[in-house]
């Protein structure tokens, strides 16, 4: 008798306690991720695209008493991948915005029907809760609870699989940049100099040249940072002694450079030469032509960025075919021809280079 009293009573209380299972309330939370580090609402991005429209659902659902203020929602925006505090708390403020921005418009409800908050912990994401009648059973309810973990787990590993994408392309853009600029970094300091782009023409002046009271001028092309095509030209012409004296000359030496090393600063070249000369420095006066070539080697000191110094050498073979003359009473006279050959040093230069363009 005692138990079937106790048992009466059981179900009782069961049968009380229906009506308020039935009127409790649920949260529902939905999450949508961010870029890290940036604070734009990717709605496709990250699954974000289907729970938008699970959330814009929930609140048609919801509306009336969303709009009277008896079911807010519950914004909570989240950062943590900037350098400071202040940062993330601002990022997180910004993230939040959009999203009720979005859901302003799509939902047609008011910046009143909020209560948000904001936060420099956990991640990358915002999210929008509810509080919601529960209107299924109990088992149900547990089964969609299940589904809604699962789903979110596997939405999470998406967005984390994502993020470590996103991250990895940030690294390999930034270290391309970083190399793009090493490499575009040009310095003024002679010994920093690193030439990087070197298509450009350039004026030359043979200093030794000069000194000699024989003007010279050239250019050289790079066509490339290893290649480079240059000629010099030389002339003068000086009398004195009642022209009984003569120094005259004119040459064209165009040359082939590779450039070497690092900053492309060293070089190897070939060169050709061909001029013709009046020499009478003495009683006997040479006038005929000359021609050669060789290897020539050297390097270029940079002053600045249009500015360089080159220092070279060339070594190879000329051959002389000229005459002799006596001058005699203001009248040449010939005394014969000869014709020599030389090996060894055929051009020296501390040449003044300015880049033109």
């Amino acid at each position: 008798m005692n138990d079937l009293k106790k048992w009466i009573t059981t179900a009782l209380l069961a049968l009380l306690m229906l009506p308020a299972m039935a009127q409790q309330k649920a949260d529902t939370t939905y999450t949508f991720r961010f870029v890290p580090q940036k604070d734009m609402f990717y709605v496709p991005w990250s699954g974000n695209g289907n729970e938008l429209s699970r959330l814009l659902d929930c609140i048609e659902n919801n509306k009336a008493a969303i709009l009277d203020g008896k079911l807010p929602l519950l914004v909570d925006g989240y950062c943590n991948s900037l350098g400071s505090e202040a940062e993330n708390l601002a990022t997180a403020k910004i993230r939040a915005n959009r999203v009720k921005s979005e859901l302003i418009i799509r939902a047609e409800i008011k910046e009143e029907n909020f209560i948000t908050r904001n936060h420099a912990t956990e991640g990358d994401f915002v999210t929008v809760r509810l509080t919601v009648p529960v209107k299924e059973t109990a088992a149900t309810d547990a089964e969609a609870e299940r589904l809604a973990a699962e789903k979110r787990a596997e939405q999470e590993r998406l967005a984390e699989e994502q993020r470590k994408a996103e991250e990895a392309r940030l690294a390999a853009e930034k270290a391309e940049a970083e190399k793009a600029a090493q490499q575009n970094t040009l310095t003024d300091t002679p010994s920093g100099t690193k030439i990087t782009n070197d298509y450009h023409l350039s004026l030359r002046a043979n200093l030794l040249r000069w000194a000699t009271l024989t003007p010279d001028l050239g250019l050289e092309w790079r066509i490339c940072p290893s290649w480079g095509i240059a000629v010099n030209g030389s002339w003068t012409s000086w009398t004195w002694s009642d022209k009984d004296r003569r120094y005259a000359l004119w040459e064209v030496a165009p040359e082939v450079r590779y450039y070497m090393g690092e900053k492309k600063a060293w070089y190897l070249g070939a060169m050709f030469k061909a001029g013709q000369f009046n020499y009478k420095l003495s009683e006997t006066g040479k006038q005929g032509d000359l021609m050669g070539g060789g290897i020539t080697a050297g390097y270029q000191l940079r002053l600045n960025k249009a500015l360089a110094l080159d220092f070279n050498l060339g070594l190879g073979y000329l051959n002389a075919d000229y005459e002799k003359y006596e001058v005699i009473d203001g009248v040449r006279v010939r005394r014969g021809n000869e014709t020599k050959d030389w090996w060894g040093p055929i051009n020296a230069g501390v040449t003044l280079v300015w880049k033109l363009f």
